[in-house]
C-alpha cells in the first residue's frame, strides 16, 4: 500500500502559497465569499491579484480526520492531471491555517442539477451524455493513466463540479487510495463514505478495489437519467432503493418509463437505453461482473449496441436510527445480512 515519499515532498513543496495572499483573496475567509462547507471545514470563494478567480478549502481547526483528508487530497492531487479532475492551484500549511487552493468552478455540482426539477431542465441529452462521458474518462485516468492508480473511494454528484460549458471534474479526493504497480484492491477497517454510492463489498466488509468507483459511477448513470436520488429516505425505516426501482422496471420491460421526462425524446431514446444498461452493468452485485473503466467507456462512446446482459444489482439498504447495513449481497457471507460497522465514517 503507498506510503510517502521525497518525491511527495517535492510535488508539496511546488505548490505552497503564501496564506497572506490567499487571506487577502478571500476577504479573509468573508462570509459573503463561503461557497459551503462539510465535516472537513468550509470553502471559501477568492479572486487573486492576477484576476483568476479560486475556490479555497480551509481545515476546521482541531479536526484530526479533516487533516488526514487534506494530506491525503494535497499528496494525491498534486500528482494528477487531467481536464475531467479538478485542478489545484495551490496550499498553505502553516500553523495557523491549512489550506487547498482550486480552480473555481461556477457552475457548482452536478447534483443541483440532477435532483432540482428547474435545473434538471437545462440538462438536455447532449450535455447529460457529455457529463456521463467526462466522469467516465477521468475514472479511467485514475485507474488506468496516471503516475499512481488511484480509487477514489467517494464518487457522488456532489463531487463532481461543472464548469461554464459543462464539463465535468471529479473532486474531494480526502478519502481516495493510491496503490503502487499491479495492486488494485485492498482491505480496509476505516470504512468511509457516503450511503447510496459505496459498493455493499466495501460498506460491508472493507473491500477497496476499482470496482467500488465502477459501482458509484453506475449509481450516478442512474441518478442522471432518472433524476432520482439513490440515497436514505429519512420518512421510513427502511429505504426505496433506485437500484431496485431500475431493476425492476429493467426486467419488466417498462424502462422507459422511469427515465427523466424532461429526456424523453424519440431520436435520443436508444442512447438513453444504453447507457442506463451500462449504468445497470456497473452495479452488478458480483464486482467481478462489473466492466473496468476502460471498457465503460468503449461501451459509451462506442457504435455497438450489444452489450452483455446485467445481473442483478446489489442492494444496501440502512436503518435510520442506526449504523445498521441490510444488503441484498448472495456471494458474500449470508450471517452478514444485518451488520453493524463501528468505523464508518458518513460523509
Amino acid at each position: 500500500f503507498h506510503t510517502a515519499c521525497s518525491e511527495e515532498v517535492e510535488d508539496i513543496k511546488s505548490v505552497l502559497l503564501d496564506p497572506s495572499v490567499i487571506r487577502s483573496a478571500t476577504g479573509n475567509f468573508a462570509e459573503e465569499n463561503k461557497l459551503g462547507e462539510g465535516g472537513f471545514g468550509k470553502v471559501y470563494k477568492g479572486l487573486m491579484p492576477d484576476g483568476q478567480e479560486i475556490a479555497v478549502k480551509r481545515l476546521a481547526k482541531g479536526s484530526k480526520q479533516g487533516l488526514r483528508e487534506l494530506k491525503n487530497e494535497l499528496l494525491l492531487v498534486a500528482k494528477l492531471q487531467h481536464r475531467n479532475l479538478v485542478k489545484l492551484l495551490g496550499a498553505c500549511l502553516n500553523e495557523e491555517d491549512k489550506l487547498l487552493v482550486y480552480e473555481y468552478i461556477p457552475n457548482k455540482s452536478l447534483d443541483t442539477f440532477i435532483f432540482d426539477d428547474k435545473k434538471r431542465e437545462q440538462l438536455a441529452w447532449d450535455a447529460r451524455y457529455k457529463i456521463i462521458c467526462g466522469i467516465a474518462r477521468g475514472l479511467v485516468y485514475l485507474h488506468d493513466e496516471s503516475r499512481v492508480k488511484v480509487i477514489h473511494r467517494d464518487l457522488k454528484p456532489s463531487n463532481i463540479l461543472l464548469d461554464m460549458d459543462l464539463n465535468p471534474k471529479i473532486s474531494d479526493f480526502g478519502l481516495a487510495s493510491v496503490f503502487e504497480g499491479d495492486h488494485t484492491n485492498h482491505i480496509t477497517r476505516r470504512v468511509a463514505g457516503t450511503y447510496g454510492y459505496m459498493a455493499p463489498e466495501y460498506a460491508v466488509l472493507g473491500h477497496v478495489s476499482t470496482k467500488s468507483d465502477i459501482f458509484s459511477f453506475g449509481v450516478i448513470i442512474l441518478e442522471i437519467l432518472t433524476g432520482r436520488r439513490n440515497t436514505i429516505s429519512s420518512e421510513t425505516i427502511w429505504t426505496e432503493h433506485l437500484l431496485s426501482y431500475v431493476w425492476e422496471n429493467w426486467t419488466r420491460g417498462t424502462i422507459t418509463e422511469i427515465v427523466d421526462p424532461s429526456l424523453r425524446c424519440r431520436s435520443a431514446e436508444s442512447e438513453i437505453l444504453k447507457c442506463i444498461h451500462i449504468g445497470l452493468l456497473c452495479v452488478q452485485e458480483n464486482p467481478g461482473d462489473r466492466p473496468r473503466m476502460s471498457n465503460v467507456i468503449l461501451m459509451i462512446v462506442g457504435k455497438s449496441t450489444t452489450l452483455p446482459a446485467p445481473s442483478r444489482p446489489a442492494f444496501l439498504f440502512r436503518l435510520n436510527d442506526e449504523n445498521h447495513i441490510h444488503h441484498g449481497i448472495n456471494n458474500l457471507n449470508p450471517s452478514l445480512n444485518k451488520v453493524t460497522i463501528t468505523e464508518l465514517e458518513p460523509r
